[in-house]
């Protein structure tokens, strides 16, 4: 695939495209329909690929059978490269038959196409090219989270779509691809799945991807082996400690009502061994007492001039909404890392963990404001320019970002959810 080899991640329209060339080419197995309509009016694509035949606008498989997948791409418009890995394991399974054996597959392209237009960085070549047209949904606005933030009926069509398509699939197992900026790879369960570790933690050793073994997202849950954290289940213990959206009313376990598992599969853009070290850390409340207050005087710095200036136009308005949702975050955050349910223990890979996330939080609140500041040639621009510079350039020193591949990225992913669909479903107390 050229977008592959020359390390560009797909748009929505170029999935679209790829995606109507397979079934072209392969009627008998593979089906493209549109699953629903974003905000803008954007299609939302789903590909399905089985052993059954049919035109191309409607399901290949109907859906509810025992091993139906289903794997959604562009959750987060930030986080490009799950489109590439839905069309590569599409073509895996198509070309070879034993790949994904006994299942209907069903890729939602990009579950947020409005959002993938908005983060405009096809090709970054280092961690500034990603951030200069960055954009990230307030969670309200994000396909998966919204049903955790949001009364029912005021949940967006992106989300409406999604929930719809796991009524009509009722899938054993449901994958969302997932990417950050730096760091490593890390699986999220909604329920365990036994032996994933070893084949998870063999892709990563293989591909030079280090294992994310203490990761924010995942602090506090329970952890069946490297870099695989299960979610807590609906009703019980904390749905996790630095964010505001509750992992239990998301999009990810509606599939629990039909009896199927999520697996959320993140992989990194720039690598860093700093989130893959199991040395215990020396003192991690004063190291947590030291980023909560980074965290908050990079975020004061960054509301004021947030305070200086207005969406002009839609585009602008969305990324001021982005703005705004990213540093009202701040406050609670930091209060939760030096609070009494600080760890008085914990890994260098931990607080590595943790540091990355505060320092992206409020570059890309900067990220962010600095595209409306530009578009209004306003007289702030320079200097959060070079703000936002200097926090790339900080950030990338100071966890070693070493650029992963787009097709090594697609490589983990497939290999994972492969891998995932196979340990599932595998005879046992657990499989079929």
């Amino acid at each position: 695939m050229t977008l592959l080899r020359d390390m560009r991640y797909p748009t929505p329209r170029e999935l679209a495209l790829a995606a109507r060339a397979l079934a072209d080419e392969h009627p008998a197995r593979v089906g493209l329909r549109q699953a629903g309509t974003s905000r803008a009016g954007a299609p939302l694509w789903l590909l399905s690929v089985g052993a059954g035949g049919g035109p191309h606008d409607v399901p290949v498989v109907s859906g509810g059978g025992p091993r139906d997948v289903l794997v959604v791409a562009g959750a987060h418009a930030n986080e490009p490269v799950g489109g590439a890995t839905a069309l590569s394991l599409a073509r895996r399974i198509i070309r070879d038959p034993a790949v994904g054996a006994g299942a209907g597959w069903h890729f939602l392209l990009c579950a947020d196409p409005d959002g993938a237009d908005l983060h405009r960085t096809p090709r970054p070549y280092s961690l500034l090219d990603y951030h200069r047209n960055f954009f990230r949904p307030p969670g309200p606005e994000q396909p998966e989270w919204a049903p955790s933030l949001l009364t029912p009926d005021r949940l967006p069509p992106e989300t409406l779509a999604l929930n719809s398509l796991i009524d009509e699939l009722r899938p054993v197992l449901q994958v969302s691809l997932h990417g950050t900026d730096l760091g490593g790879s890390w699986v999220q369960l909604t329920r365990d799945i036994p032996g994933l570790a070893e084949p998870f933690g063999k892709s990563a050793a293989e591909l030079r991807i280090p294992v994310e073994t203490g990761a924010s997202d995942a602090a506090g849950w329970p952890s069946p082996g490297p870099g695989i954290f299960v979610m807590p289940d609906p009703g019980s213990g904390p749905a996790g400690a630095f964010h505001p959206e509750d992992t239990r009313l998301s999009t990810w376990y509606r599939v629990h009502r039909h009896h199927g598992t999520t697996a959320i599969v993140e992989v990194p853009m720039w690598a860093s061994d700093l989130v893959d070290d199991p040395a215990p850390h020396p003192d991690p409340r004063h190291a947590l007492r030291v980023l909560a207050g980074r965290l908050t005087e990079d975020a004061g710095r960054v509301a004021g001039l947030r305070d200086t200036t207005r969406g002009a136009d839609p585009a602008a308005a969305a990324l001021l909404r982005a703005v705004d949702w990213t540093l009202a975050l701040i406050p609670r955050i930091a209060a939760e890392w030096t609070g009494p349910g600080a760890p008085v223990e914990a890994t260098a890979a931990a607080i590595g963990s943790i540091d990355a996330f505060g320092r992206r939080l409020s570059l890309r609140a900067a990220a962010m404001l600095l595209r409306v500041l530009r578009a209004q040639a306003h007289p702030a621009a320079p200097g959060l320019d070079r703000l936002v510079t200097g926090w790339c350039e900080e950030f990338s020193a100071r966890f070693q970002g070493r650029w992963v591949p787009v097709a090594t990225q697609v490589e983990h992913q497939c290999r994972t959810v492969l891998a995932a669909y196979e340990r599932l479903t595998a005879p046992g107390p657990r499989g079929f």
